[in-house]
């Protein structure tokens, strides 16, 4: 591994004087779990790393606010934090939840919301869940900031809408009454393996008719996917084996799915309209 820097700047002004926008060898680092993994591999050879874990203010923290409405999450908060906080159990359930197979108790007390976002790995299990929470992130830069839904951070594989000079800072998560959510994580492997295929489900529900829907796929698709046909197929409809199929068959011909190790094409399209079929019907009956 060739020789790098390693830089702690201990205020916003001071890290945005280190990154360099046209130097794609300069790059922040969080928790560092996933970048560390590229650079052993040589797929990414730094000249310089900020860290930023010496940012406090907007960068750290789980705050509900005032009214319960929202809650703001630093960039920084591990997910060990996540998973263990008392509130976001009672408040995003899913969040706990997805935790108990992402990677291990080693990453999770040391990779962090931030960076988890701006890697953009399609096969991350949190990115998907926060687009079907509905989620904005603040981003920070020399020009100043900006707030975009999480979903709009994505571009592609690896590929993100952030400039190498430019931070994710918090996001904030809305607590919708009458919402339920869930993930399903379809390994090949072990429990906690990167994904064939991921799916984030939010239902708001009246009894067994689905009022709105908001579903998103992962791992199996470039970057994290909204099923819209999917979606306006099952609001309004009454949960049953008829819309449920009609729902399936529309998720699975949207998305450009490709194969690759964890299985092909057309098996990952059976495995998504299977698993929202049953995963629909779980949180019917919870």
């Amino acid at each position: 591994m060739a020789s790098f820097d390693v830089l702690e700047p201990s205020s916003l002004d001071e890290a945005f004087s280190l990154l360099d926008p046209e130097d794609p060898a300069v790059r922040p680092i969080g928790g560092g779990t996933a970048l560390m993994l590229m650079m052993k591999a040589q797929v990414y050879r730094p000249r310089r790393l900020v860290s930023l874990r010496r940012l406090d203010g907007m960068f750290s923290g789980i705050d509900l606010a005032a009214d319960g409405r929202a809650f703001r999450i630093g960039a920084m908060t591990t997910f060990a934090a996540l998973e263990h906080s008392r509130e976001i159990a009672a408040k995003l359930p899913v969040i706990p939840r997805t935790m108990k197979t992402l990677a291990n108790v080693r990453v999770r007390n040391v990779a962090t919301v931030g960076g988890n976002l701006a890697h953009a790995d399609p096969h991350l299990d949190l990115p998907p869940v926060w687009l079907a929470l509905d989620a904005k992130a603040k981003i920070v830069g020399p020009r100043g900031e900006r707030v975009i839904p999480v979903a709009d951070i994505f571009v592609g594989y690896y590929e993100t809408t952030i400039a190498n000079d430019e931070l994710i800072a918090e996001i904030e998560v809305p607590v919708r009454a009458g919402w339920r959510s869930h993930y399903v994580k379809v390994t090949t492997r072990a429990a906690h393996d990167w994904p064939a295929l991921g799916l984030t489900l939010s239902l708001l529900l009246d009894g067994r008719t689905i009022k709105d829907a908001r579903l998103v796929l992962s791992a199996a698709v470039d970057c994290p996917l909204r099923l819209t046909d999917a979606e306006a197929m099952l609001k309004g409809g009454e949960i049953g084996p008829d819309l449920l199929k009609r729902a399936g068959e529309a998720a699975a011909v949207q998305p450009d799915i490709e194969s690759d190790s964890r299985g092909s094409e057309d098996y990952k399209r059976h495995l998504l309209k299977v698993h929202l079929g049953r995963a629909i019907e779980a949180m019917a009956a919870e």
